[in-house]
């Protein structure tokens, strides 16, 4: 009984401590990207920020385990831990691709989009234990749609060639 629940359950690399406090990293810092959309009633607000943002630190996770998986070091699998980050990156694009609108000539939705770009690299980062990098990111990111954006409104819509802010342009 013991071996088959060592080769359903195998023991993790990273302490279990450690996965869960990159998981949290990851949930909170999610959460200082999605407040600010959510605060401007964007379609990708708080709940879709932390969803990319732990679903990233996931698969980041899953990556760095899979390379230590006993069945996956012989010479007849080849396994590349960077597919799985590059598979979160690709469907975090599609997601991003559904918030971006062009009605009218107008683009609508490009800041949500960069955020949960953002958000799924901060994801990547606090799964691999780069909070040093995510941490930052974070922040600046933050800063970033609240300060510009003022100083944006404050510098007038006519450079933006329409004469108007749309919505996503206004913050």
């Amino acid at each position: 009984m013991e071996n088959f629940l060592d080769l359903t359950f195998p023991q993790t690399t990273l302490p279990i401590s450690s996965i869960l406090a990159r998981l949290l990293l990851a949930a909170v810092l999610g959460s200082l990207l999605g407040m600010e959309r959510e605060w401007r009633r964007r379609p990708a607000g708080l709940k879709t920020h932390i969803m990319v943002c732990m679903a990233s630190a996931t698969f980041a996770i899953v990556a760095l385990e899979t390379v230590a998986v006993p069945e996956f070091q012989r010479e007849s699998v080849r396994m590349d831990p960077l597919r799985l980050i590059e598979a979160a990156t690709s469907g975090v694009a599609f997601l991003v691709a559904g918030f971006i609108i062009v009605s009218r000539g107008e683009v609508r939705g490009i800041t949500t989009g960069a955020a949960l770009w953002l958000a799924s690299s901060v994801g990547l980062a606090s799964g691999l234990g780069f909070w040093w990098i995510a941490i930052p990111a974070s922040l600046m990111a933050v800063f970033l749609l609240i300060v510009v954006r003022r100083l944006e409104i404050g510098m007038g819509a006519e450079r933006r060639g329409s004469g108007k802010l749309s919505d996503d342009e206004a913050g």
